[in-house]
C-alpha cells in the first residue's frame, strides 16, 4: 500500500471526495502515527441554516484510520472501514479539525488479537472541534482488521 505518508498526504488532497468537500489533510506523521484534518466554512459545505453541513464532518474522518493503520502494519494485514456513527455535539462554525492518534497500545492489541487469523473489529473515536477546541461532533469509527493468511 503506501509506504511514504507524504504522498499519501498529497493523494489525499487531490482526492475529489475530500477536495471538493473542502477538506484538506494538514498532517500525517512520516510513521502514519498521527494525522489531522481541517475544514473550513463556506459556501459549498454549509447547510440550511449556515453551519457546517453534518455530512463534510463525518467525511473529514474517512478514510484516515484505516490508512494510517495499514500503514503502521504493513502488508500482511488486511483493513477496512466497517462503519461508523456520529453524534453531533454544536454546530460547527469556521474552520474544524479532526486529529487522528494510532498508539502502542492499539497495535500490540490489534496484533493480539489477530493473531490466529482472526477478525477484530476495534472502535476508535474521533473528535471535531472548532477553533476554540469545544467538541462539535464526537465520531466512533469501526475498522475490521485480519491477519492475512500465509500463502
Amino acid at each position: 500500500m503506501f509506504k511514504k505518508a507524504w504522498l499519501l498526504k498529497l493523494l489525499l488532497n487531490i482526492w475529489p471526495p475530500l477536495r471538493f468537500a473542502g477538506i484538506k489533510v494538514d498532517k500525517i506523521s512520516a510513521d502514519f502515527r498521527t494525522a489531522q484534518v481541517s475544514l473550513k466554512l463556506n459556501i459549498f459545505n454549509r447547510n440550511a441554516v449556515g453551519v457546517h453541513f453534518g455530512g463534510s464532518l463525518f467525511a473529514m474522518t474517512d478514510p484516515f484510520y484505516m490508512l494510517m493503520i495499514m500503514g503502521c502494519l504493513g502488508d500482511d494485514y488486511i483493513v477496512w472501514d466497517k462503519s461508523a456513527d456520529i453524534d453531533f455535539i454544536k454546530p460547527g462554525k469556521g474552520k474544524v479539525t479532526a486529529e487522528f492518534l494510532v498508539t502502542d497500545a492499539l497495535l500490540k492489541d490489534i496484533v493480539a488479537h489477530t493473531a490466529h487469523g482472526e477478525k477484530y473489529l476495534p472502535e476508535l473515536p474521533v473528535y471535531v472541534k472548532n477553533e476554540k477546541d469545544e467538541v462539535v461532533a464526537k465520531l466512533n469509527r469501526k475498522l475490521y482488521i485480519r491477519k492475512k493468511k500465509s500463502a
